[in-house]
C-alpha cells in the first residue's frame, strides 16, 4: 500500500482566462515560476507532461521563451501514454518532442519517456514505476514528489488516463498502471491517482466548450468520481490550480467574475 499524507487539503485555485492563447500564456509564466522556486529550493524542478491537444500551446511557448527556463536543471517524465510507438502520431511524447524537447537545449538524460513500443503493457507501466523509483530514491510504500503535474480533463471527465469506470480509478499501490479502456478497446499508460495527489503543484488546463459539462460536473456537482475521475485528484499539502477559458466554463458561470 502507498503511503500518503492526508495532512492537508487546499482548496482549488480557479483562473478563467479569455481564450485559448490567454491560457498558453498563464500556463507558462506558472510553469516558470514554479520552476524557479524549486531550483531555488531543491536545484531541479521535476515536471510531469500531460498529452493532448490543449496543452500544445503551452509547450511551444515554453520552447519560444527558452531563455527564462533552466534546462540544464528540469527534468520531464509523463503522467500518461498511448500505448503506441514514440513516432506514432497519437504518441504523447512525440506531441511534447515537436513542441518543446527538439526545439530547447534541454539534456537529453532529463527525458524520461514511457517505453510504450513494448507490446506488453503491463511490463511498460512496471518499467515506469521502476524508473520513477530509481530517480527519487523512493522506499517501499513511499510516493514520488512531483514539484508540477500537468493534466487535462476530456469531455467524458477523464483526465491522464483515468477513465470512467476503468480499473486505474481504484489503483492504491501502484505509481504506474497500464489501464485497460473499454472504449477504445486498447490499454492505456497512466500515473495513479495517489502519485498525482502528492505532488507539490497540480495544474489542469481545461480549453473549449466540449469541455464545460465535464467541468461543471468535476468542480460544481456532488457526480460520483467513478464516472468523472477528475475528481479524484485533490493534491495533499499541494496546490490544485485549474486554468479554464472562457469557451470551457459552464453558461451558469460565464457571467461570473473570474
Amino acid at each position: 500500500m502507498l503511503s500518503v499524507n492526508y495532512c492537508t487539503r487546499m482548496e482549488p485555485e480557479i483562473k478563467v482566462v479569455a481564450d485559448a492563447a490567454e491560457l498558453s500564456r498563464t500556463a507558462a509564466a506558472e510553469f516558470e515560476h514554479v520552476a524557479r522556486n524549486a531550483v531555488q529550493a531543491r536545484d531541479r524542478f521535476t515536471v510531469s507532461l500531460s498529452g493532448g491537444s490543449t496543452p500544445r500551446g503551452l509547450y511551444s511557448r515554453l520552447a519560444q521563451s527558452s531563455r527564462n527556463l533552466p534546462w540544464d536543471k528540469i527534468y520531464f517524465f509523463w503522467g500518461d501514454e498511448r500505448h503506441v510507438p514514440p513516432d506514432d502520431k497519437d504518441s504523447n511524447y512525440r506531441m511534447v518532442r515537436e513542441t518543446l524537447l527538439s526545439h530547447a537545449p534541454i539534456p537529453p538524460q532529463h527525458v524520461f519517456r514511457m517505453q510504450a513500443e513494448n507490446p506488453d503493457a503491463a511490463q511498460v507501466a512496471e518499467e515506469y514505476e521502476r524508473t520513477i523509483r530509481e530517480f527519487f530514491g523512493l522506499k517501499a510504500g513511499e510516493l514520488p514528489r512531483f514539484d508540477l503535474v500537468l493534466l487535462g480533463l476530456g469531455p467524458d471527465g477523464h483526465t491522464a488516463s483515468l477513465f470512467p469506470g476503468s480499473a486505474a480509478l481504484h489503483e492504491a499501490s501502484r505509481l504506474v498502471t497500464a489501464n485497460w479502456v473499454e472504449k477504445f478497446g486498447h490499454y492505456r499508460l497512466t500515473l495513479s491517482a495517489p502519485v498525482i495527489n502528492n505532488a507539490a503543484n497540480v495544474m489542469f488546463l481545461v480549453s473549449g466548450a466540449e469541455k464545460a459539462a465535464a467541468l461543471q460536473a468535476v468542480l460544481y456537482s456532488n457526480a460520483p468520481a467513478e464516472d468523472f475521475p477528475a475528481k479524484l485528484i485533490h493534491p495533499q499539502n499541494g496546490r490544485l490550480i485549474w486554468l479554464v477559458d472562457r469557451a470551457a466554463l459552464p453558461v451558469a458561470r460565464q457571467s461570473k467574475p473570474a
